[in-house]
């Protein structure tokens, strides 16, 4: 809210000087004005300027605690500080990624054959464009088929592979053209991988010409050679025989996915064996260091913005807008003591922030030694998990102090409401000034005016008095014109 008080004038009522005073009855009046709301329209400008600092102070307040706020969430919860990254060692054969549910350790991985997806293909004919039936062709995946019709308007070999591909309740097949010396081959891909993803082709009705298409082995009919069959990947972990109907595996390891790229090399012999390669499961460090260095920099942005708002600069001779405020000294003084505590019984002997080379300086902020930061969480990343973490870590502590100032009803909002509120009755105050201020400035106008028009009268009066009592002004006047000009009388 920003407005301030106007001073009336009475330009609008009189813009020249008075007529029978000759003063400037306009500028009077709106110095009169001035003077006389002076001092009551400079006190409540001057309340409305430090009510909106202190407004705007307590945004800045407001806006570092949110800051704040926002990288509490990974400390918290220990097992999302705690995480951890995979890697294969021969990643030809399979990458990895690794959650917060992983556990550390090391694992030997063989793959034995990759997941793939069904592929059939017809005998040549003389072109995409050679019309091979019409019927219906019955194609199924799995538990999932589709009926699609041929007639005489797509009954070519282009003509199949497109009404398929367009097929609403396509089961998961897409079909293609291949042309070679020999002819063109329609060539049936299966997009799921699996044994459980098989295609089967049969067809019905029209002139019988479909029937090159069919690929039933259960009834013994091949009319289209399987080029590639479907399959799960099979691999071992630790030795431990897995499968899987996909390359992209999850579950075969707690808190861990890979992709499986290639199979492993064998060694001679039979049957052959396969050459494992290592995962290895190991904290991730790097994302705990983030996320801490990130926390410490929010905290030390609440404790810069308290000593900008609340303290005194002795080389400007400027105090802050909330030059010892309570509510803000209270909160730095409760923020501390967290970060300041030490536990008790802690694990791993990380009890206080100290501890993880995070230190109060002279400043009044915070400094971190990331050399001991980094040596802490790569040898007891648990333990740092314990101390920031839980119903009682620090971060969870700072969270619920956060909370009780900045929730909905909290500290700063009934004190943005009392400052609100304020500025409300500012600003009324300030148009009851200026309704006040116009009516002294509409009754000086007409005080004047009435002094003009008493003094234009006056003068009147006086002009008609002289004439009165000197008739012969005038005469007088002539007379001296004639002796001025050499004439007398005799």
């Amino acid at each position: 809210m920003s407005s301030s008080v106007s001073t009336p004038t009475a330009s609008t009522a009189i813009t020249s000087t008075g007529i029978g005073s000759g003063l400037n009855i306009g500028a009077i009046v709106s110095s009169l004005t001035t003077a006389y709301g002076a001092a009551e329209t400079n006190q409540l400008n001057g309340q409305q300027t430090t009510l909106n600092a202190q407004v705007s102070a307590f945004g800045t307040f407001s806006s570092a605690l949110s800051t704040l706020q926002a990288t509490l969430g990974t400390l918290e919860t220990p097992s999302k500080l705690a995480g951890f990254s995979a890697s294969v060692a021969d990643n030809t054969i399979a990458t990895a990624s690794a959650s917060s549910d992983a556990v550390a350790g090391q694992y030997t991985l063989a793959v034995q054959n990759l997941a793939t997806s069904a592929t059939l293909t017809s005998n040549p004919f003389a072109s995409s464009s050679a019309a091979v039936g019409t019927g219906t062709l019955q194609i199924a995946v799995g538990d999932a088929s589709a009926s699609i019709s041929i007639d005489s308007t797509n009954n070519t070999l282009a003509g199949i592979a497109a009404a398929i591909n367009a097929a609403p309740n396509n089961p998961g097949v897409s079909a293609s053209i291949i042309t070679a010396s020999d002819g063109a081959r329609l060539v049936l891909s299966g997009t799921a991988t699996g044994t459980g993803n098989g295609i089967t082709v049969t067809q019905s009705g029209g002139d019988g010409g479909l029937s090159a298409l069919v690929y039933d082995p259960a009834n013994s009919i091949t009319n289209l050679t399987q080029t590639q069959a479907a399959a799960s990947a099979n691999f071992t972990l630790n030795g431990f025989a897995a499968t899987s109907p996909s390359n992209f595996v999850s579950g075969a390891l707690t808190g861990v996915t890979f992709d499986l790229l290639k199979p492993s090399a064998t060694n001679p012999g039979t049957p052959p064996t396969y050459v494992s390669t290592t995962l290895s499961i190991n904290p991730d460090t790097t994302a705990a260091q983030t996320s801490i260095g990130t926390f410490v920099t929010a905290v030390n942005g609440v404790l810069s913005a308290i000593q900008s708002l609340t303290g005194y600069d002795p080389s400007t001779q400027t105090s802050g807008v909330l030059q010892g405020n309570a509510t803000l000294e209270s909160f730095q003084n409760q923020l501390e003591n967290v970060l300041q505590q030490t536990k008790t019984g802690a694990t791993g002997g990380i009890a206080s922030l100290t501890d993880l080379g995070i230190t109060a300086n002279t400043q009044g902020t915070f400094d971190t030694n990331s050399s001991t930061l980094s040596n802490v969480l790569g040898s007891n990343l648990t333990a740092v998990g314990q101390l920031l973490g839980g119903s009682q870590g620090i971060a969870s502590q700072i969270d619920n102090l956060v909370t009780e100032y900045t929730q909905p009803g909290g500290v700063l909002a009934s004190i943005n409401q009392g400052l609100q509120t304020g500025l409300k009755s500012v600003s009324t105050q300030q148009a009851e000034l200026t309704a006040e201020l116009a009516t002294y400035s509409a009754t000086l106008t007409t005080q004047y005016n009435a002094m003009d028009a008493a003094v234009a009268s006056l003068k009147e009066t006086q002009t008609y008095i002289t004439a009165e009592f000197n008739p012969g002004s005038s005469s007088s006047s002539s007379s001296t014109s004639s002796l001025s000009s050499g004439t007398t009388s005799g």
